[in-house]
Order: C-alpha cells, then structure tokens, then sequence
C-alpha cells in the first residue's frame, strides 16, 4: 500500500539505527506506517507511501494520519523491480542474538490479548499461516529466519484468535499494490496494546528509477506495517500482490502462497472505494473469518 503517511527516512534515521530486538525506550507505539502502508490515526497512511517514496521516504502505517494525498506518484517507476522474488533466510537488521522486546503501547488493545510469552523465541524454521477469509484461503509461510519477534507475535496473536472475523481494511492500487489487514476495529487505528521491534530487510533489490533508499518489495511478499517511528509495529500487516517500491524500513516475514495470490489479484481487479481516513477500501470486502497456524 502506497505509505500511509509517512515522513522521509532521513528525519527517522537515528532512532532506527542499530535497533534490532534489543530494548527500546521513547517510542511512540500508537501510531503504524508503512512502506506507503500506514495504519490511520496515529498511523501514516498508505496513501502518503506514493508521495514518500518518490521523496524517498515510503511508510506503511496501521494507524496514522492520511492526508488523501494520491498514490500514483509512488506507482511511477513499480515496474523496474519486474522479475523480483522474495526472499527467505535473510538476516534481519535486529541483533538475532538479542531478546524481542515487546513494549506495552499507550493505545488500548483492539482485543484482549497479551504479548507473547517467550521473548527469546526460535530463529531458524518457517511457520505456516492460513488466513481462511471471505472471498478464499491466503496461505502464508512466515519465516523466523527473517523476522523471529514478528513471527512469534503473529503465532501468539493467530492463537489468540485475535486476527478473526476481522476485515482488511485497506487496498492500493496505485504506486504500492497492498492489501493491509490485520486490525479488528476496521479503521486502520487498532493494535494488540504492545509493539514489536523492527527487524527490517537486507536484501530487497534497489527499484531502478527511484533513487537511493527504496527497494522492491516483490509480489508475495507479507509485511509489517508501523506508524513511521522505530519498533512501532503492532498487528496491522500488508500482503503484497505485485512489485511495490518502498523504502526498506517494514518488516519482512514470510511470503504468500500461488493460490493466495490468485485471491488477491481478484481483489485487486474488482477495484477500490473511499475507506476509512481517507483511505482505500477494497470494493470486494475482505473479512477474515479465522486464522490459522499449522
């Protein structure tokens, strides 16, 4: 999704550097954004991610400010990431030696659900994840070789139930080509009450024609989206359907299956309508009626 909002990356540069999943402090956990997806409320919005990446800075938020801002400016040069794959087995930007700190957030919890109990958790090994939805089934392979603490919030969340009968709220088409779930209230604003430290890619082809510090997020790809400040992620996640070009500063964590995708392009093609906060809505709901792990 073309980033929610997000401000340019060299304003944030500092807070993020040498992060990881060590301890935190400071951080403002209410708000998401992302590579052009952004959560509303405190979230930048996904519509901003166009603006952001052509000014090198793309967020994908889960709730943040939108600004209506277009998303076109974001789709301009998608296509020289043509041909791009995703990756499994990469190493994070987190210290893989470290503990995951999840940090308790200002913002209640969409649900009554906790953080995970093992900060310490497994970073070798795949996880599968079904989203069992309403227009079909989204398979997702979820990588704790990329993204240990972010798989692990997942599983936690998944086994919580806190995922079903939950809409995706949010879809792009434009710049950043996204379908961002993952927050039950429908609004782009809700989270689970805590955050989850960034673990971000390293090694996402540069998107020719963008210029420094943006990549390519490759279709299939399954990322996290945050508010735009340093371990901001909490719940909200985007399912990339086609070569999105946005700053490498959302979490990867896993890839989605060949009949996943084919979901996705259908909702794609039936098109978007206003959403929440300024947002895109896709014009074929998508509602996820259970998730699954294993």
């Amino acid at each position: 999704m073309p980033s929610p909002g997000r401000a340019g990356r060299g304003d944030r540069a500092g807070d993020r550097a040498g992060c990881g999943r060590c301890s935190r402090d400071g951080d403002d956990a209410g708000a998401v954004a992302y590579p052009a997806l952004v959560t509303s409320g405190r979230w930048t919005s996904i519509s901003r991610i166009a603006v952001a990446v052509s000014a090198a800075g793309l967020v994908l938020a889960g709730c943040g400010s939108s600004d209506g801002s277009s998303d076109a400016a974001a789709a301009t040069s998608a296509t020289g990431a043509a041909g791009a794959t995703a990756t499994t087995g990469a190493s994070p930007t987190t210290a893989a030696s470290g503990m995951c700190d999840f940090t308790a957030s200002p913002q209640a919890a969409a649900r009554n659900v906790h953080p995970p109990e093992n900060p310490n958790p497994p970073s070798t090994g795949t996880v599968p994840l079904t989203l069992d939805t309403s227009v079909g089934a989204i398979g997702l392979t979820l990588d704790r070789a990329q993204a240990p603490c972010t798989v692990e919030s997942m599983v936690s969340l998944a086994q919580q139930n806190y995922f079903d009968d939950t809409p995706c709220h949010r879809l792009t088409t434009q710049g950043i080509y996204v379908l961002q779930c993952g927050d039950p209230t429908g609004t782009g604003s809700g989270g689970p009450g805590y955050t989850v430290p960034d673990e971000f890619p390293q090694d996402l082809a540069p998107a020719e024609g963008m210029g420094s510090g943006t990549d390519v997020y490759p279709r299939g790809t399954v990322a996290m989206a945050n508010t735009g400040r340093a371990h901001s992620g909490g719940s909200q996640f985007f399912l990339v359907y086609k070569d999105s070009p946005l700053p490498p500063e959302y979490t990867v964590f896993g890839t989605i299956d060949e009949a996943g995708l084919a979901v996705l392009d259908e909702v794609a093609a039936a098109g978007t309508k206003p959403g929440p906060g300024g947002m895109t809505a896709p014009n074929m709901q998508v509602q996820i009626v259970d998730a699954v792990v294993g």
